[in-house]
């Protein structure tokens, strides 16, 4: 069994994490009578500037102390309104236009569910940092009302010595927006959000935009890509779920102001559970993904966001992961190879992580695998909302150790640090 330092801290759902979210209101006329939407900013701009002003104070009341910058969120929602619905604005005071953004508002609690699947890359400041600490940034999937999942971020620190701190939580999250938007249609991607100005990453959410989107993003697996040129992006793979089909698309930024969100296109990508290389090998891009859905396989091409065909690089062969294998997050490049995390399913639908050790210039040949897992859920907690699950999209390698944060039971996520020498020694 590997050398393995399982960290104290666990994250877990959370329902009182909630965001302002755009309240959609049908905009289309019902007969020959206004729409609803029309309907309720008639009766709002009918109000005296007294009624207004207490309708308002209930609202604030209500909602102010739970929200960052209540009232400059209502005006932003109110100019979307007056454009949609042609409004005159010059003719409405202050507190109707925030009443009335207001009513096209409505509160989202986005991790009452679930939070799970975590994946780390370095941060993009490591300024100010002592010798043997990084500073990282780590996405989350959290699960909220309806079973929709969005990605959700914690900022922190790791260093040489198994220690782990996060930044704290800010008390308000905000959701990244896109400022071209349509609310009367559904865009079908690509599609840019931006964080807030004034938000941290830590305080920032990504909702789905898109109508591939529109019932979840889930597991994403975020890489500190290096392209040709030395230029550096962050680039992260994960599942769009409409209710129905899913979809493969790319998380692209690099500033984590702008964040792209790109379908991906090609046989290939119509399956779950794919992740990138952190650069080109042999001029080309390579990913990995389970597009049976049993077995990993190995894809390259010469358009990252074009997948098509594979070859079968790992099967089961192991009790613990008989049932089905895939990856867990994007390859670590290590001196010896490419260490690849991988998840087994076995008896009683029970998850272990595991790893592998592919070639570093032909990631085609595995040279080295592990016959016992690193991770699995009898030895952690196995109760949650899917029982007997342990999980992850993404490690770190930190020195001569590897930082991994993993879900367990779809319900919590918990952090270990693994020394590099103790894994590679424990494969064959």
């Amino acid at each position: 069994m590997q050398e393995l330092f399982n960290h104290s801290l666990r994250l877990r759902a959370d329902p009182s994490r909630v965001v302002v979210r755009p309240f959609h209101i049908a905009w289309a006329h019902n007969g020959s009578g206004p729409s609803r939407s029309e309907r309720i900013v008639g009766e709002v701009l009918a109000m005296s500037p007294g009624e207004a002003r207490v309708q308002l104070e209930i609202v604030l009341k209500d909602f102010e102390a739970r929200h960052w910058q209540t009232r400059r969120v209502f005006m932003t929602r109110y100019d979307e309104i007056e454009e949609m619905l042609s409004l005159d604005g010059s003719n409405i005071g202050d507190e109707k236009r925030q009443l009335l953004g207001a009513y096209f508002c409505h509160e989202y609690s986005y991790a009452a569910a679930a939070l799970m699947n975590p994946s780390a890359v370095p941060h993009y400041d490591q300024s100010g940092m002592p010798k043997g600490s990084m500073r990282i940034l780590m996405s989350l999937r959290a699960v909220g009302e309806g079973h929709i999942s969005s990605v959700a971020f914690r900022e922190g620190i790791i260093t040489d010595k198994n220690e782990l701190s996060l930044a704290p939580e800010p008390p308000f999250a905000t959701a990244a927006d896109a400022r071209e938007e349509e609310e009367t249609t559904m865009p079908e991607g690509p599609v840019t959000v931006y964080r807030h100005r004034d938000s941290t990453l830590s305080g920032t959410v990504i909702f789905p935009i898109t109508k591939a989107q529109s019932n979840g993003l889930e597991d994403l697996r975020i890489c500190h890509f290096t392209h040709d040129d030395g230029s550096e992006e962050w680039i992260g793979t994960y599942t769009a779920y409409n209710g129905s089909v899913i979809q493969s698309e790319l998380l692209r930024t690099r500033d984590w102001r702008a964040i792209d969100l790109v379908p991906m296109s090609g046989g290939a990508s119509r399956n779950k559970g794919m992740a990138l290389f952190p650069r080109k090998i042999d001029g080309k891009y390579m990913m990995l993904g389970r597009q049976d859905g049993e077995n990993i396989f190995l894809h390259s091409s010469d358009d990252i966001t074009h997948w098509e065909g594979g070859e079968l690089l790992i099967k089961p062969q192991y009790p613990w992961e008989l049932v089905q294998m895939g990856n867990c997050g994007p390859p670590i490049e290590v001196a010896e190879g490419w260490l690849v995390l991988t998840h087994g399913v076995g008896a009683m639908r029970k998850y272990a992580i595991g790893a592998a050790l592919l070639d570093k210039n032909d990631p085609s040949k595995v040279l080295a695998r592990s016959k016992e897992p690193l991770l699995a859920a009898a030895d952690q907690d196995r109760e949650g909302y899917v029982p007997n699950v342990v999980y992850t999209c993404g490690a770190i390698r930190h020195g001569d150790k590897i930082f991994i944060p993993y879900g367990v039971a779809d319900s919590s996520v918990a952090f270990a640090f693994v020394p590099i020498k103790s894994l590679l020694e424990a494969m064959d």
